[in-house]
């Protein structure tokens, strides 16, 4: 369930955008569409191919919410904090990485 509290940061929306990926196969589909997104990104580079941008959005996307809708059972944060749930993202990839949880 999403929360209608207005965030007036990041840090103080980061929480609860972890509340919102407790399931660890939600997280894993997580992982795998920003690792995908940056492939794509980085074919968008080296190629000069600008839909490839698009193509990364895509995945990104549809890994997270598959999490959201099957396994998570919860709307995505998305649809609420599009700019927040982003960098959340990202972030949330970063902590895994650097085996912050």
């Amino acid at each position: 369930m999403t929360s209608e509290k207005k965030y007036k940061s990041f840090e103080d929306f980061y929480p609860f955008y972890l509340s919102q990926h407790q399931n660890k196969i939600c997280r894993v589909l997580h992982y795998i569409g920003s690792g995908l997104a940056l492939c794509w990104l980085v074919l968008a580079v080296i190629q000069l191919k600008p839909m490839y941008l698009f193509y990364g959005l895509i995945n990104g996307y549809t890994f997270a919410w598959l999490g959201h809708f099957f396994f998570e059972k919860n709307r995505p944060a998305t649809f609420t904090y599009p700019w927040y749930s982003f960098i959340g993202d990202w972030r949330m990839l970063k902590d895994f990485l650097t085996k912050k949880h």
